[in-house]
């Protein structure tokens, strides 16, 4: 069996924070360019006489950016995971997505096939992850070069460098140090790309990139099994049910998402107890997965631009804490505070809509009217409506504008109310809040408030997620750290 490489893409959540966690609250995910890979081939090619005896297979993980390798011990009685290497190098996400990946295989393979799939796994599984820089933050090692914090230093990086971590806690606590992370979904996209090339190789699916027309049906089924499997082996390897966007968006690309109902994977949470892995898989895989999506995309000229801010984070914890506690505190004044930002997201979504369809409908004026509102003040772009169908694609952008503005309101007043610098947030299980870096907002309104010109195009809005924070930019001649555009993204490659 040669080997199979699939990759998958980060995101970003334009809208949905925290309320995405809720059904039937919507969000707008995008897909960045930024992509995690998996390698799958055979740890070894030939199979010793005595293999068909043996009741464990080997795995092994490389991830070269870590400089770290993993080995374990598979059993092929139970699909239990028994770690060789030293704990320090555990990957709990890849280690889940193994495990649920075979057993998929098991439960769904062909009676005429199976001899085929126990060949494949007594050959071992080596398993090589690598994502793309956009993921991680290189600031440590840009200005230990002594050169400048520009896109050309990160650019100039080579593909997939070494990893570093954030800075040891400076208030004496005795704790490792984390990955220093964007914020751009890696866990997810990780997991989706490990488990896309492992159902692949174990021939499970076929997510081969040619396809005849009468094969995109079964391609569809395909993307569907990656998706539940994915979404299971994330959720157990955090130990939580999140809301799933990032993953959906890792396998199916940029969308309108609503969530699966928690319940159908509670014979995944439950599995512990001693239930076949076998048995799991199929009960999830038989369960009813309620997640909506619909295909989404930034209109035509519109450019998401991202940005990494700095060190500045704060506790999660406390800060969640906080939020709670106030939630608690005043159930009236946050139920309040969430309907307005629903109410904003959903004016955003419809304006982003509206502006595609006067694209479409009306290409010429609307390509002529951001060209010109692109080198413009937001105060200036309803002058520039000189032909019948510009003013409603004016109106269309102020209003997108004044949606993230009020989005950004009501995040700043609920941080103030709870206690915390919270003003966005990018959301799984629950709040993971982030204290804007000093300078930051500043950045941010500045930013909105600057006209464009030749090199540089007006920004449509902004706002800090995570670790990064990102512009909408009329399209001119943009060049920044990451540059998506949402309608041409495919969700992930394999080859």
């Amino acid at each position: 069996m040669e080997a199979v490489v699939a990759s998958a893409p980060g995101k970003v959540l334009l809208t949905g924070g925290y309320l995405i966690l809720e059904r039937p609250n919507a969000g707008l995910v995008l897909s960045t360019n930024s992509r995690f890979f998996a390698i799958v081939k055979p740890l070894y090619h030939q199979l010793k006489p005595d293999s068909w005896a043996w009741g464990w297979t080997d795995v092994k993980l490389t991830s070269p950016q870590l400089s770290r390798e993993s080995i374990y011990k598979l059993s092929l009685k139970n699909l239990s995971l028994e770690y060789v290497s030293s704990s320090d190098s555990k990957n709990p996400f890849v280690e889940q997505a193994v495990q649920y990946c075979v057993a998929a295989a098991r439960a769904t393979v062909d009676k005429n096939k199976k001899d085929s799939l126990e060949k494949l796994l007594l050959q071992g599984l080596d398993i090589t992850i690598l994502g793309s820089n956009d993921f991680y933050s290189y600031r440590n090692q840009i200005e230990a070069r002594g050169l400048p914090l520009t896109p050309d230093a990160l650019a100039a990086l080579p593909p997939f460098a070494s990893i570093t971590f954030n800075a040891e806690e400076s208030n004496g606590e005795n704790c490792k140090p984390e990955v220093a992370k964007t914020g751009l979904g890696s866990s997810a996209a990780m997991t989706t790309a490990v488990v896309a090339a492992l159902l692949h190789y174990l021939r499970v699916v076929d997510l081969s990139s040619v396809l005849e027309d009468h094969q995109h049906e079964k391609y569809t089924a395909d993307l569907d099994l990656v998706h539940v499997i994915a979404q299971t082996a994330h959720c157990i390897a955090q130990g939580k049910v999140g809301s799933g966007f990032d993953v959906s968006s890792a396998v199916y690309g940029s969308q309108r998402y609503v969530r699966f109902s928690p319940e159908v994977l509670s014979s995944a949470q439950v599995a512990v107890k001693g239930t076949p892995l076998q048995e799991v898989i199929l009960e999830i895989l038989k369960g009813t997965w309620d997640h909506e999506r619909t295909k989404f995309s930034l209109p035509p000229l519109m450019t998401l631009l991202l940005g990494e801010p700095g060190t500045g984070g704060s506790s999660t914890p406390s800060m969640v804490g906080a939020v709670k506690k106030w939630q608690k505190a005043d159930p009236q004044k946050s139920l309040e505070t969430w309907r307005k930002l629903s109410e904003a997201n959903s004016a955003l979504e419809t304006q982003l809509s509206t502006l595609s369809k006067l694209a479409e409908q009306h290409w010429d004026e609307y390509e002529s009217l951001i060209k010109s509102c692109s080198i413009l003040k937001s105060e200036k772009w309803i002058h520039q409506a000189a032909k019948p169908n510009q003013e409603a694609i004016t109106k269309a952008l102020l209003g997108a504008r004044d949606a993230m503005l009020r989005i950004r309101y009501h995040m700043h007043q609920m941080g103030e109310a709870a206690g915390v610098p919270l003003w966005w947030s990018l959301l799984r299980e629950f709040w993971i809040a982030w204290a804007i870096p000093k300078g930051c907002f500043e950045l941010l309104c500045t930013t909105m408030d600057l006209p464009g010109n030749r090199k540089r195009a007006s920004v449509l809005w902004g706002c800090l997620v995570h670790a990064i924070f990102w512009n909408i930019w009329m399209e001119r001649n943009c060049r920044f750290f990451l540059i998506i555009r949402g309608w041409d993204l495919p969700s992930f490659g394999i080859g």
